[in-house]
């Protein structure tokens, strides 16, 4: 790799996006690529399962405890991968978004990423305000493209919309561009039907498609990654997948986002659709339990 790629992953809280992120990076050090991860989270628990479920000290800790070696920011994970923790400020004090500036200026001014000189950096962002902290990876340029995590969720899918929205505010002043949406926890083609459905809307691409799978959490209650855990399950090889997908990628879109009511009258056409995947799916558990 010539040029270094850096891209920003954004999700909604809780729907799976660190644990999509740390399985891309360690799905990409196999590849052979150099990755450095940075967690933009409060939760500090973006790289854990790159770590064996440990946690490491943030760039905000350092900074508060006016440590002057630059070293313990940065700490090795699985498969030499780059782990970073930008943090948060003390509970009930501060913004939480203090931590992303922190860590991006941090790195960039004391020439650390040079030092390390990885050949892709991935931001893992919380998604749900896109706030001044929470936009800079957007709104500075240091990623050339974001890519989202949802679900079909109807929430997860309007903390996308949010995103597109910000990220339209800076296209034009040098700001990321949208590299596209990644379904995440898909049950049934319905849950798929909606995610391209929006994306179509909204001008975009998915990119890849992450089955929901309890080898994945079973991974996670160990410490580690599905590409650690279980390198030759059917969920390690979508991650992969995801991985070549991100390295071919060069999409850099500029998104249209629904607004005012558009966006819920849009949800409200695929209510029917979904509920009838979930019934089809409770009543085949149903039959298939009703053999035991």
């Amino acid at each position: 790799m010539t040029k270094r790629k850096q891209i920003a992953i954004y999700g909604k809280g809780g729907i799976g996006k660190s644990t999509t992120t740390s399985n891309l990076s360690a799905a990409l050090s196999d590849l052979g690529y150099s990755v450095m991860q940075v967690g933009c989270d409060p939760k500090n628990d973006s790289t854990t399962t790159l770590r064996g479920g440990k946690t490491i000290p943030t760039v905000l800790d350092t900074i508060r405890e006016r440590k002057n070696n630059l070293d313990n920011i940065v700490y090795d994970g699985y498969n030499g991968i780059y782990c970073v923790e930008a943090g948060g400020p003390e509970p009930g004090v501060g913004c939480a978004g203090r931590g992303i500036i922190a860590a991006i200026e941090l790195l960039d001014s004391n020439g650390i990423i040079e030092d390390y000189d990885p050949d892709i950096i991935i931001y893992d962002v919380l998604g749900d305000v896109v706030c001044g902290g929470f936009a800079m990876p957007i709104r500075k340029g240091v990623a050339e493209q974001v890519y989202t995590v949802t679900s079909s969720d109807y929430m997860a899918i309007y903390a996308v919309n949010n995103l597109f929205k910000g990220i339209l505010k800076y296209a034009n002043k040098g700001g990321a561009l949208v590299g596209g949406i990644i379904g995440n926890s898909i049950k049934n083609s319905t849950q798929e039907a909606m995610i391209e459905d929006f994306s179509n809307h909204t001008g975009t691409n998915v990119i890849n498609y992450v089955p929901r799978s309890s080898t994945v959490t079973r991974c996670e209650l160990d410490g580690v990654t599905t590409i650690e855990g279980a390198p030759d399950s059917e969920q390690a090889e979508v991650y992969r997948n995801l991985a070549r997908n991100v390295i071919e990628n060069k999409d850099k879109i500029k998104p249209k986002p629904f607004y005012g009511d558009d966006l819920s009258e849009w949800g409200f056409t695929w209510i029917t659709e979904l509920l009838q995947a979930e019934k089809v799916e409770r009543d085949n558990i149903q039959s298939e339990g009703s053999g035991i």
